[in-house]
């Protein structure tokens, strides 16, 4: 097979790594790609919302998949027209993303499921929902309806900070069309988790549950980021919390959808708070999370491009998706000022050291200039380590990174420290049963 991959982050870098891996794949190009992507693909400089110009290359070269990276052209619509000019492309269609391309739709479509999430309203008039919020006990979530790149929900703790997150989005439109009708809801206290699905509409095969970290600072502090590193799997979801996850949320979502005519075919990414009181749904992706595919795709075994093709097929009940022992573990390193105001073209140094095998570099927001790489974007690389334990899997990604660095290089420093505490909980526990 020749494959597309659209879209230029540390997420395509992994699926292009993962994709080449198959035996079935022959040639794999990418648009518009990254300098690391480049290592691996053929890259072109086409936009990943230019779908036209993506379904001319698919047509010219013969593309046998295309498999789309990025959320804004799931939600305009390219799955649609590769389709109607006979392409195939892994994704949900546009109806389908609208689980993402909308909150409001989302939170509604949950609420008419069962599907267990955080009590919420909609609105479109800015002194509706102020008046809804001095009404509501702090703290609550103020989200963009729209895209948002991950950064447009806005935990408010105080009625200042509401009152600032509500001007900012439906007065200043600082999301653009995105904030013109905002979601409200209740804060949910817990954990956070990630699930990947893979479906082809009516069955489905889970990934490796993963945890993200959003804010931008160590113990998560500051604003949310579109994420600055990630681990699986997390021990915060056990087998029991995942057969429930399976059973309260993702079988309902998958039966929802299609009795809905959208029927959900690709991979469907399900933001979760453990609660108290049990899974609760935080939010619907229509595509790989961005970094947690660069910590699950390396501890996948089975073949990621027949995956994709039997959910295209409709044929996913029949196979098996199997994933290696140990953990993984990325760490983000950004640009300074990110998520705010960057500054690109850093030189990076280090790219070039001899690492373990174990040890994966996923470009980001990279490009080549004059024969250097350099940096092109707020997330810059992805660190990853593959080992035997979350603990070892840390340690190895740490020490990979402080060989990397450019002029303003930032990261966390405590991606994976949950981990290490339900780690140490549990050993505590099974010393106390002892």
């Amino acid at each position: 097979m020749k494959i597309l991959v659209v879209g230029g982050g540390g997420r395509e870098h992994a699926l292009v790594w993962k994709l080449a891996q198959s035996p079935e794949v022959e040639k794999v190009y990418c648009a518009p790609g990254n300098a690391g992507i480049a290592q691996l693909a053929e890259c072109h400089d086409i936009p990943a919302t230019d779908i036209g110009r993506l379904l001319q290359f698919a047509k010219k070269r013969r593309i046998d998949l295309t498999v789309v990276g990025p959320e804004a052209p799931l939600v305009q619509g390219i799955v649609d027209e590769f389709q109607k000019k006979g392409l195939r492309i892994f994704g949900p269609s546009a109806a389908a993303a609208a689980l993402e391309g909308s909150k409001a739709f989302a939170k509604e479509f949950a609420r008419r499921h069962g599907i267990p999430t955080a009590a919420f309203a909609v609105f479109t008039d800015v002194q509706e929902a102020w008046r809804y919020i001095e009404r509501h006990p702090l703290p609550l979530v103020v989200k963009a309806d729209g895209l948002a790149a991950g950064k447009g929900a806005i935990v408010c703790e105080t009625l200042e900070q509401a009152r600032q997150a509500l001007e900012a989005m439906m007065v200043q439109h600082v999301f653009g069309a995105a904030g013109e009708v905002v979601v409200i809801e209740e804060f949910l206290r817990g954990e956070e988790a990630s699930l990947l699905v893979l479906t082809d509409g009516d069955s489905y095969r889970c990934l490796v549950p993963a945890q993200d970290h959003k804010r931008i600072f160590d113990g998560d502090q500051g604003p949310n980021t579109g994420g600055m590193g990630a681990y699986a799997p997390t021990p915060a979801v056990d087998a029991h919390q995942l057969r429930q996850i399976e059973e309260q949320l993702v079988k309902p979502t998958i039966e929802g959808m299609r009795l809905e005519g959208r029927p959900y075919r690709g991979v469907l990414y399900l933001g979760l708070m453990l609660t108290a009181q049990g899974p609760r749904l935080v939010e619907y992706n229509c595509r790989f999370g961005d970094p947690e595919t660069q910590a699950v795709l390396p501890l996948l075994e089975s073949d990621l491009a027949a995956l994709m093709n039997a959910t295209i097929d409709g044929q996913l009940a029949g196979v098996e998706l199997t994933n290696r022992k140990g953990a993984a573990v990325c760490v983000v390193l950004a640009s300074a000022g990110y998520p705010g105001t960057y500054e690109k073209h850093k030189p990076i140094t280090g790219l070039d050291r001899d690492f373990p095998d174990h040890v994966l570099i996923f470009h980001a927001g990279t490009k080549r200039s004059n024969g250097q790489i350099v940096t092109d974007g707020g997330r810059v690389l992805g660190v990853t380590a593959v080992a035997d334990s979350i603990p070892h899997a840390i340690r190895e990604a740490y020490a990979a990174i402080t060989h990397i660095t450019f002029d303003g290089a930032y990261y966390r420093r405590d991606i994976g420290a949950r981990a290490l505490e339900h780690l140490r909980r549990s050993s505590l526990g099974k010393g106390h049963r002892q």
